[in-house]
């Protein structure tokens, strides 16, 4: 352990004389305080912020707004056909949704 610890502290201070760590976004900002409960959903985090970072955002995410705007359009409906074609537009949505994250459940353990 003390070796990795060593190995780590010299990848640091030769990334700092490269100038590596200078600029970097949110320098001398504190960093954000993002609460873990368990080394899961730690792993799990760091991914989702990499991936959102990177302007990847899961199907699931996607599939919440449009979930979300569904919602809002059925609420706003104001006849029955209207809420009969709004309600089949949800639970198509719904349910992908669910499959989504059940694929991502089973994808992260």
């Amino acid at each position: 352990m003390r070796s990795f610890r060593s190995l780590i502290e010299r990848q640091i201070a030769k990334a700092r004389a490269a100038g590596g760590l200078s600029g970097l976004k949110g320098e001398g900002k504190p960093l954000p305080d993002r609460p873990v409960e368990n080394a899961q959903e730690a792993s799990m985090s760091a991914g989702m912020r990499i991936m959102a970072e990177a302007g990847v955002v899961p199907e699931e995410f996607g599939l919440k707004k449009q979930l979300d705007a569904a919602r809002k359009a059925y609420a706003d409906c104001r006849t029955d056909a209207a809420r009969k074609e709004a309600m089949a537009r949800l639970a198509d949505l719904e349910l992908r949704y669910e499959i989504a994250r059940e694929a991502r459940r089973k994808f992260m353990t």
